[in-house]
């Protein structure tokens, strides 16, 4: 795999969520999943199997979701991070932690695996997200995330309304990447600094392949100083800026309801 070949496809969401039970008859327990559409995601939760929810979390609920790491460059990042997330022990990167200890409610525990996997590869490089959605849950990670995953609080911001490629981007039919000179195709979604006044457009590769010659023998960058305004950038940000190429999150339900790892929990 070449260098930021493993880059976020610009408009697609990818999470792994942390539920929380409010039942006071199961209060405490938790469940991690993947999702594309957070909200929907939890109403499945608490409708039960018939509406899509996994069968550990059916009849239990509420559940309220309290926890979301976003910014996945793809579905299978994201599946794999929520595999691990579940299953720790069978991790090779995570068997160190060991199993939760006598004592250690499940929240505290899962809070722990987390704060261990952002420090570990391959997570530690993502272009990730923590978002706090409700604040009584928020507790500090230790370790804390890495400089580049930033912590956000409350809900996700609502999508921008869809709007014309070309129009979005300032981009037209003769536009070429700053660096290379090639076309810029619109399926492409070329990169654009957000400083004020920067003219650069990039292909994504290039622009990656411009940020890796300071990390040679990495495969994705995780800041940069743009080529054109020479302003600092990390490349998550880039990437979620970039809003070419969105498509709706109803073309990615079949990943949430019933996917692999629901084989797992049997």
């Amino acid at each position: 795999m070449g260098p930021a070949e493993g880059s976020a496809r610009p408009g697609r969401f990818f999470g792994v969520y942390l539920l929380y039970c409010l039942n006071p008859r199961h209060r405490g327990r938790v469940y991690v999943g993947f999702t594309v559409n957070p909200a929907r995601r939890v109403q499945q939760h608490n409708g039960g199997r018939q509406k899509g929810g996994a069968w550990r979390t059916s009849g239990r609920g509420p559940w309220e979701m309290v926890l979301l790491v976003h910014g996945f460059p793809s579905a299978v990042a994201a599946l794999r991070f929520e595999w691990a997330w579940q299953h720790p022990s069978a991790s090779r990167r995570l068997a160190h932690l060991g199993r939760r200890v006598r004592g250690e409610a499940s929240f505290a525990f899962h809070l722990r695996v987390l704060a261990a996997m952002l420090r570990a590869a391959p997570w530690l490089r993502l272009p990730l997200t923590v978002r706090w959605l409700r604040p009584d849950f928020c507790r500090d990670l230790s370790p804390p995330p890495p400089p580049h995953m930033p912590l956000a609080f409350g809900p996700l911001p609502a999508p921008h309304a869809p709007k014309d490629s070309k129009q979005a981007t300032g981009q037209g039919a003769e536009d070429q990447c700053t660096l290379c000179g090639g076309a810029l195709q619109d399926e492409e979604g070329p990169l654009r600094c957000p400083h004020p006044g920067c003219p650069l457009l990039a292909h994504v590769i290039c622009l990656a392949e411009e940020f890796l010659q300071a990390e040679p023998g990495q495969l994705v960058p995780l800041e940069g100083q743009c080529p054109r305004c020479k302003n600092s950038l990390l490349w998550g940000d880039l990437i979620s800026l970039c809003r070419m190429g969105a498509e709706k999150d109803g073309e990615d339900s079949d990943l949430e309801e019933g996917h692999w790892t629901d084989l797992l929990e049997t």
